[in-house]
């Protein structure tokens, strides 16, 4: 059994205007949320084996904060291709995760990660939320498997919920 948790980066700031969007960092309600969802993980007992991300500043800071909270530093990984990515790139992105990882947490950017979401299972996300996790489990042994594999809702939260 496998288990993916697909996170929208935290709320990001737009204080500086025309500053570039790969560059845009966290504002303080993302600060504040990204430690505090990553608590809530480790209070339902998970264990993340393999942190993705996106290299955009607001997407890498909430992955760092998971690292942080989830004291497991040396498991995060960043992807160039995450950023802004469409479904099709998180199907590679899982399709290449290393067998022996049994939960991983994917962070990436809206609009493509809840068209994502919504191609997994039949619950219809509208908008995934600023530091929201989706989080599926698939009865599967090699990540190359994931697409077509049959995928359960395990559960869903968001800061505000």
């Amino acid at each position: 059994m496998k288990q993916l948790l697909i996170i929208r980066h935290a709320k990001s700031s737009w204080a500086v205007a025309g500053q570039d969007d790969f560059d845009r960092p966290l504002n303080e309600r993302g600060m504040r949320d990204a430690p505090v969802m990553a608590q809530r993980l480790i209070d339902k007992g998970l264990q993340i084996d393999a942190f993705i991300a996106s290299p955009a500043k607001r997407a890498l800071t909430t992955a760092n904060l998971f690292v942080e909270t989830f004291a497991a530093p040396g498991k995060l990984k960043t992807m160039q291709k995450l950023y802004h990515a469409a479904p099709p790139v998180f199907y590679e992105t899982i399709a290449a995760i290393d067998d022996g990882v049994e939960t991983a947490a994917v962070f990436s950017h809206n609009p493509g990660i809840t068209a994502f979401v919504n191609e997994l299972t039949a619950t219809r996300i509208d908008d995934m939320p600023t530091c929201a996790v989706f989080a599926v489990q698939v009865a599967i042994d090699h990540w190359k498997d994931f697409k077509q594999a049959q995928k359960t809702v395990w559960f869903f939260d968001y800061p505000k919920s």
